[in-house]
């Protein structure tokens, strides 16, 4: 394995941890807001669920990521780890400061800076019609635009219809309310390591076969890739984490245990018919604006706007900064790979 392999395989797993950091730790969200159990308890569980759904994930996210970028065989490896590296390094200094940042908006940032120097303006696909759906940079982005959106939406007009009968539900009705929140949080898990995890298998497939994964009838992910990149996303959730949890569960809005559940489910449905359609949805996005959503329901005063405003801000700025900097990396790696 040359050096631009060797980074791109690294990146690759690096992504897949800083996915499960910054994007997967959101599955718990709910779970720490309903005060349903331990940290530790918790953790467990979204670890075994993102790891089941890493595992039977399929190919048509990980597709729609490595066809971003069209450069020449030789190129693509440092191209690869350029784009992960730039996510990586942008994910891990905001995630510090506790911002529910999306690693998948910067791996697409990183992607379109790398390829742009790699292989010119007309190496990336900024964004074209396939089939039924708009693919490239453009499609990514929409999807990982509209998704939150939808969430927020759906989540709001659910929650209020169940506004009232929530109210009147006795304490003995609370239990089984939590045990949906337990399930609703496994779904998210599941979905999301079915459309995170196959970011990083995706460009890792590609990068230790050297292109050969990328075969004429799709791309080919070995059990091995999947079960590396499963195991480094679900263990992310837990590791270094807890802080996004903190801001996503209480640092945005007041939600009562009705509203999470609600918020659960609905970001759960989201993610998965963006693995299904090929989407690589951003977790953080969907979850994050779920949780808004449901804590509109009440009254304004529930949302907390400036941490609403700050997350935003993290959001517009991910995909220049990243391309940027995937653009720098690109550079750097080639020269010291000379």
């Amino acid at each position: 394995m040359n050096l631009d392999a060797g980074l791109a395989a690294g990146g690759a797993l690096g992504l897949a941890a800083l996915l499960g950091t910054s994007d997967a730790a959101n599955a718990t969200a709910a779970l720490v807001s309903a005060r349903a159990g331990t940290y530790r308890t918790i953790g467990a569980w979204s670890v075994g669920w993102h790891l089941v759904g890493g595992i039977v994930a399929g190919t048509a996210v990980a597709r729609t990521v490595v066809g971003i970028v069209h450069v020449r065989p030789a190129l693509a490896a440092a191209t690869y780890a350029a784009a992960c590296l730039s996510s990586v390094v942008f994910t891990t200094l905001t995630t510090r400061r506790g911002l529910p940042t999306s690693a998948s908006v910067g791996l697409v940032g990183g992607l379109a800076g790398a390829g742009a120097v790699a292989g010119g303006w007309h190496a990336v696909d900024w964004g074209r019609i396939d089939g039924l759906r708009l693919v490239g940079v453009v499609g990514v982005l929409l999807g990982i635009l509209i998704a939150p959106v939808v969430g927020a939406c759906a989540t709001a007009v659910v929650a209020r219809s169940l506004r009232h009968p929530g109210y009147r539900l006795r304490r003995a009705a609370l239990r089984p309310l939590r045990a949906g929140i337990w399930l609703a949080s496994a779904a998210v898990g599941l979905a999301d390591g079915t459309n995170d995890g196959q970011k990083a298998m995706g460009i890792l497939a590609v990068a230790l076969s050297g292109g050969a994964a990328l075969g004429d009838h799709g791309l080919s992910i070995s059990w091995t890739v999947r079960i590396a990149c499963a195991a480094v996303l679900a263990v992310g959730t837990v590791v270094g984490g807890r802080r996004i949890v903190a801001t996503v569960s209480g640092g945005l809005s007041t939600t009562s245990s009705v509203e999470d559940l609600v918020a659960q489910g609905t970001s759960a449905g989201v993610i998965f018919l963006g693995a299904v359609a090929g989407f690589p949805l951003s977790t953080s996005t969907v979850v994050t604006s779920a949780m808004v959503g449901s804590g509109l329901v009440g009254r304004r005063r529930h949302v907390r706007w400036e941490g609403v405003l700050r997350v935003l801000v993290v959001w517009v700025v991910t995909l220049p900064l990243c391309a940027a900097l995937g653009a720098a990396l690109y550079e750097l790696i080639r020269l010291v790979a000379r």
